[in-house]
This record gives C-alpha cells, sequence and structure tokens, in this order.
C-alpha cells in the first residue's frame, strides 16, 4: 500500500535530498557546458585535421641551436685572455693548492669583479673534464653556443633598415680562422656569419678567445646545405660574390661608387689553399679577386674577410 516501505519489493532511500527528476540530483548536468568549440578545435572536424596536416607539411624553422657541449679554456694565460676580452665565461675552476702566482691571482680579480663563481676542485678533477690538457691548475667554462638560423640575419639587417652584409665560410676548419672573421664581421658592420653544421669549424672556446668577445655582439648561424642557403639567399634579393684568386671581378670593381657593394651582399669565404668548393663557386653570381703586389697566391682566410669588409664598409659609408 502507498507509503508503506516494508511491503516486497519496496527500494527504502536514504537521507532527505532531493530525489531523481526533481532537478537536484541532476543540477550539474543540466548545467551549460560554455560556448561551442570552433571547427579548427574539435578534433573529429575536418577543419581540425587540415590544420593538422598543414603543420606537418610547413617546413621547419629551428630558431636556434646549441653546440653540443660546453667548452672548456685550460691554462692561466688563456683564461686570463677570455677573461679580458669578455668571453662568457660561466665559472672558474682552480686546482686544490694551486700557487698563486700573477695570472691566478689577476684571474681571480677579474672573475670576482665580473661576478663569476671560483671553484676550487681537486687537480684530478681538471684532469678529467679537460681530458688531460695542460691546464696549469686552472680552467673556465663557456656554455654550449646559440647558433642563429641564417634567416635572421637577413631579419636583422631589415630591422636595422640596412642592405643586408652576410659573410658565409666554406670548408674553414681553423676555429681561430672563424673567431677572427667574426670579429672582423662585427668591426666593419656585418650582420652575420654563416658556417656549416658539418666539417667545418665551430664556435669552440678557441673561436670565442680568438674573436675577442666578438661572437657575444654579432649572430654566427649555421646551416645544413650551403650551396642551398646561398640560392636562398639569391632568391631573397643578395648579390652572392666569393672570394677567389683566379676572380673575373677585382675588389676595387666591387666596391666601386654604385657598384655591387652598396646592394644586399653575401661575401663567401674559403680556405687558404683549398679556396671555395667547386659547387660553391659556381653558385657564385660573381668571383671577386684581391689584387696582390706580388706573387703570393693567397691571404689567410681571415684576413681576406678583413680586407673586403673593410672596402665594403668604405664603399657603404
Amino acid at each position: 500500500m502507498p507509503g508503506n516501505s516494508q511491503r516486497k519489493g519496496a527500494i527504502r532511500k536514504s537521507g532527505k535530498g532531493p530525489t531523481a527528476g526533481s532537478g537536484g540530483r541532476v543540477k550539474r548536468g543540466l548545467e551549460g557546458k560554455g560556448p561551442t568549440p570552433k571547427a579548427k578545435d574539435r578534433p573529429y572536424h575536418k577543419a581540425h585535421k587540415d590544420a593538422k596536416r598543414a603543420e606537418r607539411q610547413a617546413p621547419a624553422r629551428p630558431r636556434k641551436r646549441s653546440s653540443s657541449d660546453v667548452e672548456w679554456i685550460a691554462g692561466r694565460n688563456s683564461v686570463v685572455e677570455a677573461l679580458r676580452e669578455g668571453v662568457p665565461v660561466t665559472a672558474v675552476h682552480v686546482a686544490e693548492g694551486a700557487e698563486r702566482d700573477g695570472r691566478l691571482r689577476e684571474a681571480f680579480r677579474l672573475a670576482a669583479e665580473k661576478g663569476i663563481g671560483l671553484l676550487e676542485v681537486p687537480r684530478g678533477e681538471l684532469d678529467r673534464i679537460t681530458s688531460g690538457a695542460v691546464h696549469q691548475g686552472l680552467v673556465a667554462k663557456i656554455p654550449a653556443y646559440e647558433y642563429a638560423h641564417p634567416d635572421d640575419l637577413l631579419d636583422a639587417a631589415a630591422a636595422d633598415g640596412e642592405p643586408p652584409l652576410v659573410v658565409v665560410l666554406d670548408q674553414i676548419t681553423d676555429p681561430r680562422n672563424l673567431g677572427a672573421v667574426v670579429r672582423s664581421a662585427a668591426g666593419f658592420g656585418a650582420h652575420g656569419v654563416v658556417i656549416p653544421e658539418r666539417r667545418a669549424a665551430s664556435m669552440t672556446a678557441a673561436a670565442w678567445k680568438t674573436s675577442a668577445g666578438a661572437a657575444a655582439r654579432i649572430p654566427v648561424a649555421q646551416t645544413v646545405n650551403l650551396v642551398r642557403q646561398l640560392k636562398a639567399y639569391q632568391d631573397a634579393g643578395c648579390m652572392v660574390v666569393g672570394l677567389a684568386a683566379d676572380g673575373d671581378v677585382t675588389l676595387p670593381e666591387l666596391v666601386a661608387p654604385d657598384g655591387l657593394a652598396e646592394g644586399p651582399l653575401v661575401i663567401v669565404v674559403g680556405a687558404e689553399g683549398g679556396g671555395l668548393s667547386r659547387l660553391v663557386a659556381e653558385t657564385c653570381d660573381q668571383l671577386v679577386s684581391i689584387p696582390m703586389a706580388n706573387s703570393l697566391e693567397s691571404l689567410n682566410a681571415g684576413v681576406a674577410a678583413s680586407v673586403t669588409l673593410y672596402a665594403v664598409a668604405q664603399a657603404r659609408a
């Protein structure tokens, strides 16, 4: 009978809350769920699938790439020079019980002035991290170099309202040559330096030191394929010239008034002796020679780049 919860089949309801159907128990289910997502945000919608497909097909443009490991500068003179020249040292390690001579005291002073941490470690630890190099009880740590993307150099020129001036290195394997070119590029107003990712010198501690800190003021970019990057610069409106002893155009002709030097320019520098590789030379719009007073065949890559960049800077001025 009605109201008799003791009868067979009856369900006893606990509590005094509202029962199903009253709107209380299922209130949350009746609440709104917000605006309908856009089509591209719905996983099963065609617009969402099309957007994902476009992302996969778009060419990747990594903004920066880091060298694989940290670098160690070993030796008292080398560490002092690195600290003087503004190399971005992050830590200085000194061997326990190392003799305090003038160079060590200067390294301590420079590190303190720049807020760089000093750490005293066992001599065996210095042997390990420098792979047995002659460190004289003192090493400095510099971080992995952050490479720019080659297109960033054109962006930097556009931001400055200037015609691009880019230096590209081909087959340069000596990091000291790389550092010298970076230093000259920074000094004569270039917007950056491009190097191959493989089989070429990279921004090691030796390159940092030779650049005299200029690598902190001008971007260095890496490219997987040098010829392809040169063609990309040509497509962007740059004139690509390569330095070669047998060039058809001389440097004075290149920098003549109203000449090529005043427009967007990419200068390609090859290795001393070997010069430019065949494919790179064939890709250049012009091969430019530096007139010599005697029978000297070629200049060091760093010197050749410096002479050319100075001449271009004078022409643009």
